[in-house]
C-alpha cells in the first residue's frame, strides 16, 4: 500500500547520490536505507499489519531513523514518532493513546501490546499520529494525512529554494513535524541531509563546518550564539520556527554569518508554515510572522467578530494543508474550528506595514492590577538590554494584583544584572505596570519537550520557589 509521502520518500531515496548522514559520524547510504526499509515491511506483513494500523517508530535522529519511517508507510501503517530517550511511562501514556501493537527501531521490531486497534477512519490516508503536549491532561493525537504534507511541501519548496548543492544541518528532532517536513524536502531535493542527535557545541561545530542550511527554533540559535568557537563558513540560510524570533536574536544572528532568514510561523494541526516572514521584508518585519503562505488565509476574532485596524485578537487559520483531526476526539476536533477556520489560541494584529504580529496566547495574558499585559512584548523588550541575551515572562498568582509579573533573564557571557538598573532602564521604554515584579537570573530559559522555551514552566518555577521550605 502506497501513499503520497511514501512515494516521494522512496523516489527521493532511489534517485539520491547521497544516503543520510549523522554529526555522530553515522551514516547510511539510500541503498542501506532502502533495503532497511523492506525489512521493516516485510516484518510488519509477517505480523499481520492492518492498514492504516498505529505503528510506533522510536526516533533518536539517527540515519536509520528515515528507513525505519518508510518501512512503516510501505507496509500501509500510520507512523507514530516516539523518542528514542522518551521513559517508560511516557511510551506507556503514548501507547494508550495510539493503541499500537507494534514499535520499530531500525530495522527491529517489537510487540508492545497483543490486542489489535480499532479500525478508525479517521486514519484512512494518514501518514502520521504526532502527539503535542496540552497545558492539561493527556497529549493530543494530531492525525496527518499523507497527501496533505506532500501538498505542503511543494508550496514550500519554492519558497524556500533548497537546492540540490545544500547541506542541511538538522538538529530539530524527527518526533515534530518541523523536523520532519525539513527533512522529507531536503531529501526530495537531493541535498546532503545531516542530523544532529544531541545539541552541543561538539555537534553544531561539526555540522556547520560544511552546513549551508541550518532549521532550528530560537531557543538553539540562543544557545549555539553563546558558544565561543562556532563558526559557519558555508551557511546561507537558516529556517526558524515553533516560537517567536525575537528582533534582537535576529540581529544576532545576521553577525554570526550573512544568512537569509526565514521565520516560519504555523501549527502541527494546521500542517506547519502558514505564515513566512521573507528575507526581502527584512529587517524592516523582525518581531512579526510576515505574510500568510501559498493557499492560506486567516482571520482575527474577538467575541466572535473580526477586530479592527490594529486592535489584536485570536489567530484562526483555514489551510486545506491541516491535520485530518485529533486521534479519537471527534468533540475537540469540531471545538478546535470556527466556520472553516482553526483556532490557534495565538493573539495577533496587523501592523502598519501590513504583517501579522503575535502579541502572546490568549490564556498567557497577564492581568496586572486590572491592566491586561501580553508577555512577549515584555519578552522583547528585555532581549533588546545589550546585557540580556534572552528573556521569558509569565504571570504569577498575586492576592493583591490578581497576577504579578516574573521574569527569567539569561545574561549575556561575562555580565552581571543589576535588578534595580534593569527596573530602570525598563522604566524609561514602557509602562510602569509592565515592568516585571521579580527577576530570576539563570544560564538558560526553561525549555519544554520540543526545545521550544515554555512560559508555563516560569510560573511554575516562581510558584514554588515562593512555597515556605
Amino acid at each position: 500500500m502506497s501513499g503520497a509521502l511514501t512515494d516521494l520518500l522512496r523516489g527521493a531515496l532511489a534517485s539520491r547520490r547521497h544516503g543520510v548522514e549523522s554529526v555522530s559520524g553515522e551514516g547510511v547510504s539510500s541503498d542501506d536505507l532502502l533495503a532497511l526499509a523492506e525489512n521493516v515491511r516485510h516484518a510488519l506483513a509477517e505480523r499481520n499489519v492492518a492498514a492504516h494500523e498505529p505503528v510506533h517508530v522510536v526516533i533518536g535522529n539517527r540515519s536509520s531513523d528515515i528507513g525505519s519511517l518508510l518501512g512503516v508507510w510501505e507496509a500501509g501503517a500510520v507512523a507514530v514518532p516516539v523518542h528514542i530517550s522518551a521513559v517508560p511511562l511516557t511510551v506507556e501514556r503514548v501507547r494508550r493513546i495510539s493503541r499500537a501493537r507494534f514499535a520499530v527501531d531500525g530495522e527491529r521490531l517489537d510487540v508492545i501490546a497483543e490486542a489489535p486497534p480499532p479500525d478508525r477512519p479517521l486514519l484512512r490516508g494518514a501518514a502520521l499520529i504526532i502527539l503535542t503536549s496540552g497545558s492539561t491532561g493527556e497529549p493530543k493525537g494530531v492525525v496527518i494525512g499523507h497527501q496533505r504534507l506532500a501538498d505542503k511541501l511543494a508550496v514550500l519548496d519554492p519558497l524556500l529554494k533548497i537546492r540540490s548543492s545544500d547541506v542541511v544541518l538538522l538538529p530539530l528532532q524527527l518526533t515534530f513535524i518541523f523536523g520532519l517536513w525539513v527533512s522529507l524536502l531536503a531529501l526530495s531535493k537531493d541535498a546532503r541531509l545531516i542530523l544532529v542527535p544531541k545539541f552541543s557545541s561538539e555537534a553544531m561545530t561539526r555540522g556547520l563546518a560544511e552546513a549551508s542550511v541550518l532549521a532550528g527554533v530560537p531557543s538553539m540559535f540562543r544557545t549555539l550564539l553563546s558558544y565561543p568557537a562556532v563558526a559557519a563558513p558555508k551557511l546561507r540560510a537558516i529556517l526558524t520556527g515553533g516560537e517567536v524570533l525575537p528582533p534582537a536574536l535576529a540581529r544576532a544572528l545576521l553577525q554570526f554569518a550573512p544568512v537569509s532568514i526565514h521565520d516560519l510561523y504555523g501549527l502541527t494541526e494546521t500542517g506547519s508554515c502558514d505564515f513566512c516572514l521573507a528575507p526581502a521584508e527584512q529587517p524592516q518585519g523582525f518581531g512579526t510572522i510576515g505574510r500568510p503562505t501559498d493557499r492560506v488565509d486567516f482571520r482575527l476574532r474577538r467575541d466572535g467578530h473580526a477586530v479592527s485596524p490594529g486592535e489584536a485578537g485570536e489567530l484562526q487559520i483555514r489551510t486545506p494543508f491541516g491535520m485530518l483531526g485529533y486521534l479519537d476526539n471527534a468533540e475537540l476536533t469540531a471545538a478546535s474550528f470556527d466556520g472553516g477556520y482553526f483556532r490557534t489560541g495565538d493573539l495577533a494584529r496587523m501592523t502598519d506595514g501590513g504583517y501579522v504580529e503575535l502579541v502572546g496566547r490568549a490564556k498567557d495574558i497577564i492581568s496586572r492590577g486590572g491592566h491586561k499585559i501580553a508577555p512577549l512584548e515584555i519578552d522583547n523588550l528585555l532581549a533588546e538590554h545589550p546585557s540580556i541575551a534572552a528573556a521569558l515572562c509569565a504571570g504569577v498568582p498575586d492576592e493583591r494584583l490578581g497576577e504579578v509579573i516574573h521574569a527569567v533573564i539569561v545574561p549575556r557571557a561575562g555580565v552581571e544584572i543589576d535588578p534595580t538598573a534593569l527596573r530602570d532602564w525598563l522604566m524609561a521604554r514602557t509602562e510602569p505596570f509592565k515592568v516585571p515584579d521579580v527577576f530570576y537570573v539563570r544560564d538558560a530559559l526553561p525549555n519544554g519537550a520540543s526545545g521550544k522555551a515554555d512560559r508555563r514552566a516560569v510560573t511554575q518555577f516562581a510558584v514554588s520557589a515562593a512555597k515556605p521550605r
